[in-house]
Parts: structure tokens; C-alpha cells; sequence
């Protein structure tokens, strides 16, 4: 089957918000929880902009001015992101200052402070450190500007992006269901699950890894738990990949190693230790997010990336910058703006992806992949009493 996966819409949303808040209602045909991530017409979002002054005007009196801090522009998944935020700026007539937080709490809290000088009207936060996100907050509403934050949330602005719980349960359950393909059920059991974290970035990131492992649970249900290993990625390829030949030490020649983490570059750092240890025959990977680093792990002869959550960074422009003229223009955003999801493998990779071919690896394993829903709608129940404060960014129910 080409299309050897479920498409399931992730848009869900909070069923409450803030107090005195009116529910978000649909923007000159802009609805935040029913977007499907198409960029708007350049004359749609110019009409945004003027509806947007008449509520907010433009603090230098003139034309608006948004601020991006993007997490590191020397990934690739930040910089689709950035590109397609420019593209928005560029089609509406938005000037947009950028700055890069180079993965680091205090230079995202410089840039915050420099934005403010320049004084701004609306920021897109992209921060990876959560212990620094109140201190941010707190001077970005203290000069009255509105913020979104990219999948990191931070307290008081609008989160936007990965809907980290579904993303993460679709990427574990599948890379199951892949191992079985390969290796059969009971090889399965003797193998290793490693699982790629990013700890410094809190609580909702982590309910993607924590997805990631209760997916792959949900389909190998008594899998032994200290055959699970978790590992900090810090973020990065280089040192995932360092990180992962010091895992590859603990785990036994010869058994399946079926990993997964937080993004393309942590699960390609982990593609490289298992090619650096000559451990890759033995292995599969699934990434999450599906850039163009993950998307080039899939288009490899012979590659062991067998599969990629899709979050679409180059549309995340679509959303944002259409929220935020929303914002200003006097409507309430929801407190989540989430992302569709999609697995991609090396068969559909051209669907989603013109650039490059759909291809059937030699080897691939014939997977049989059903979503496991009952085991999905347990996992959220179990997220919804362990994150009380946090239940507006976890998903409802699936039917």
C-alpha cells in the first residue's frame, strides 16, 4: 500500500480558557482550531493587517514590526520555520526582526529584552529553556506585547505547534509495529527501546517522549521495562550521537535496537552512533517532525530511518502569522494551536515531499500498521491526572 500510514487531523484545542476570555471565533476566514496549514493569499493577509490597526495601531505609527527568536539557525527544522514566517511577513507587509536564541535560556532573555527596545508588536517566542520562560514573560507583559510561543510553552502566551502527546504515540506505536514487521514478536521482547529526551524544555515536550514510549508499549504490551532506555539529547545531532554510542555499550550484541527521540536531528544522531558502532543492521529508527533532515534520512538507499512524524515546519508561517494579526485585531486566541501529524516513510516521502522519490528500501519491513486508539485515549487519561496544570494542551479523546 503507498500510503502505508493513518492520517489522522490533530487539531484539537482547549475546552476552557482564561477567565473573562471569549471563545476564538474565525478571522476573515482564519479559523486557528480548523486551519489545515495552506498559506493564506498575500491580499487576504494584507486585508488582516489593515482590520488588525484598526484595533491595534502600529507602535511606530506606521507599519507593524513582529519579532521571531528562533531555538538555533543552524537547524533545519527552525529554519523552515523561520522561512515560512518571513514568507508571511514579506505577503502582508509586516516588517519582521529576527534573532537566534542559540539554545540558550539567558540569550533568549537578551533577545527578549532587545525586542522590547525596539518596541515591537508582536513576538514569536521559539526558547528551549522552561526555566526561563516566566522571567521572559513577565517583561514582554509588562510592555504590553502579545506573544506566541512555538512548542515550548511559555506562561501566559499562546502555544502553537506540536500536538505532543498524538505526534508522539503515532511515532512509538508505529516503530512497533515496524520492529514486529522485522524482527517478529518475540525478537521484539529482547530487544532494546531507546528514546531520545530533551529534559531542559519541560514538561510538554516530554509528553512527546512519553508518547513515543507508551505508543510503543501500547502495541508490545509487555515489553520488559529495563529494556527501555532514556537519554538527554540536548537538541542536537552531534551530541545525540555521542550519547548513544555510550548507550550502545550497555545493550547486548546481536538483539533489535528499535529507537525513536525528540526530533530529525536527535533521531539522526542516533542513526549515526548505530552506524559509527557497526550496530545499524541490527536497528530502526523513527524520528519526529519530518525537516529536511529527516526527510533526507528517508530518501536513503538502504537506510534504517524507517519512518517520520510529520510536523510541517515550513507551514508553521501559515498559522502564525494569521494568529497573530488575529490577536491584534482584538480576538482571543485559544491557549493551543496545534499542528496535523502525518507518518511519512520512504513510500509516500514524494507525496508530502516532491524533491524526493517514494521508494520501498530493500528490506523494508511489510508493516501492518493499525492505530492503537483504546491504548492512545489511556495514555491521555494517564497525562491528564499526572499534568493537572496542563490539561488545555492535551488532546481529547479519540472516537
Amino acid at each position: 500500500m503507498k500510503r502505508n500510514a493513518v492520517f489522522v487531523m490533530a487539531l484539537v484545542v482547549a475546552s476552557f480558557l482564561l477567565a473573562l476570555c471569549v471563545e476564538a471565533a474565525e478571522f476573515m476566514g482564519f479559523d486557528p482550531l480548523n486551519f489545515k496549514g495552506e498559506m493564506l493569499p498575500a491580499e487576504t493577509l494584507k486585508a488582516m493587517v489593515q482590520e488588525a490597526m484598526k484595533v491595534t495601531p502600529p507602535r511606530n505609527g506606521k507599519n507593524y514590526v513582529f519579532a521571531f527568536a528562533n531555538l538555533q539557525r543552524d537547524i533545519t527544522f527552525c529554519m523552515a520555520v523561520e522561512e515560512g514566517i518571513k514568507k508571511n511577513c514579506e505577503a502582508a507587509g509586516i516588517e519582521l526582526v529576527i534573532a537566534d536564541n542559540r539554545l540558550s535560556g539567558p540569550t533568549a532573555l537578551a533577545n527578549a529584552e532587545s525586542f522590547i527596545t525596539r518596541n515591537v508588536d508582536f513576538v514569536i517566542e521559539f526558547q528551549t529553556d522552561v526555566n526561563f520562560g516566566p522571567v521572559i514573560m513577565q517583561k514582554f507583559n509588562a510592555a504590553k506585547i502579545p506573544v506566541i510561543a512555538i512548542d515550548i510553552p511559555m506562561p501566559g502566551a499562546t502555544f502553537f505547534g506540536v500536538n505532543n502527546p498524538y505526534a508522539g504515540f503515532l511515532g512509538g506505536s508505529y516503530l512497533a509495529h515496524a520492529a514486529i514487521a522485522k524482527w517478529g514478536l518475540d525478537q521484539v521482547k529482547k530487544g532494546y527501546l531507546v528514546v531520545g529526551e530533551l529534559p531542559q524544555s519541560g514538561v510538554v515536550p516530554a509528553m512527546r517522549t512519553e508518547g513515543q514510549v507508551a505508543g510503543f508499549l501500547a502495541v508490545v504490551q509487555d515489553f520488559p521495562k529495563d529494556h527501555i532506555i532514556l537519554f538527554d539529547t540536548k537538541n542536537t545531532l552531534e551530541y545525540s550521537r555521542s550519547q548513544m554510542v555510550n548507550v550502545l555499550a550497555r545493550i547486548p550484541e546481536g538483539v533489535p535496537i528499535m529507537c525513536t527521540a525528540i526530533n530529525c536531528q536527535s533521531s539522526t544522531g542516533i542513526v549515526r552512533a548505530l552506524q559509527f558502532t557497526k550496530r545499524d543492521k541490527d536497528a530502526i529508527v523513527v524520528g519526529l517532525g519530518c525537516d529536511e533532515t529527516g526527510q533526507e534520512e528517508l530518501a536513503k538507499e538502504g537506510n534504517i530511518y524507517v519512518a517520520d512524524p510529520a510536523s510541517f515546519p515550513e507551514r508553521y508561517g501559515n498559522y502564525l502569522i494569521p494568529a497573530a494579526l488575529m490577536k491584534l485585531a482584538g480576538y482571543d486566541l485559544p491557549e493551543g494551536i496545534f499542528v496535523q501529524h502525518v507518518i511519512v516513510t520512504p513510500m509516500n516521502l514524494c507525496e508530502y515531499y516532491p524533491k524526493w522519490p517514494c521508494q520501498t528500501p530493500q528490506g523494508y519491513p511489510e508493516v501492518k500498521y493499525e492505530f492503537p486508539k483504546e491504548g492512545y485515549n489511556k495514555f491521555l487519561a494517564e497525562l491528564r491526572e499526572k499534568y493537572k496544570e496542563y490539561a488545555q494542551l492535551i488532546p481529547k479523546d479519540m472516537e
